[in-house]
């Protein structure tokens, strides 16, 4: 009888030189529900939505729009499309929810809102990891499916002064799972696909990573 045959043990990944990092759900997150937010905020201009309802509808609208990247704009021509995609997504949820549309004031006030520092936290490993990682040499770059909004609030959070560069799906004109924001990453910080790792917390971040050449590790958050 032959030998059963015996797998070759996965070779140990090659240590990193810089790391490509995720930021919502990996780094950071939300302190309340998209939907308690948005309840708050449309109650302030006099609009009635259940935040439950909210939150039901939010993640099937969010996953279903058209990716948040304009490969051609900038300034403030992709400000305003920054925006704009938002107005449509916020739209989106209210009425899915049961209530109407809301209008350009209550657009504009929770854009804002998911702007201030304040409604997020950083999750507790964060910080340390972050600071260990740039003791050691690291490059960090953060890859995110967002927008321009995203560099302030890794400022107000404290996080800046340890991440080299970020890319923004919206100024990057591709959104993950495209390699293309992992590319403009490693060629912001210098390094090639083999000597960077990501680390994210889905299959965009995943499929994206691995189309660009990387290794990638996903974390689970409770």
């Amino acid at each position: 009888m032959a030998a059963p045959a015996i797998a070759s043990p996965p070779m140990p990944w090659p240590r990193p030189r810089g790391l490509l990092l995720d930021a919502m759900g990996t780094l950071i997150g939300l302190r309340q529900s998209v939907g308690s937010t948005y309840a708050e905020r449309a109650a302030a201009h006099g609009l009635s939505v259940d935040a439950a309802a909210i939150d039901r509808v939010f993640g099937p609208i969010y996953r279903q729009a058209p990716p948040l990247a304009w490969p051609h704009l900038e300034g403030q021509a992709l400000h305003q499309a920054e925006r704009d995609w938002w107005a449509d997504r916020i739209d989106a949820a209210l009425v899915a929810a049961g209530a109407s549309a809301g209008g350009s004031a209550l657009h504009q006030d929770l854009f804002d809102r998911f702007a201030d520092p304040d409604l997020w936290f950083v999750y507790d490993d964060v910080p340390d990891h972050l600071q260990r990682w740039h003791r050691q040499g690291l490059a960090l770059a953060v890859v995110s499916n967002f927008d321009q909004r995203l560099e302030g609030l890794l400022e107000g959070l404290g996080l800046a002064p340890w991440i080299d560069h970020v890319v923004v799906s919206s100024r990057a004109g591709a959104a993950k799972p495209s390699p293309e924001p992992f590319r403009q990453a490693l060629e912001a910080i210098g390094l090639e696909a083999d000597q960077v790792w990501h680390i994210g917390d889905s299959p965009e971040d995943e499929q994206g990573a691995r189309a660009a050449g990387l290794r990638c590790l996903l974390v689970k958050r409770p």
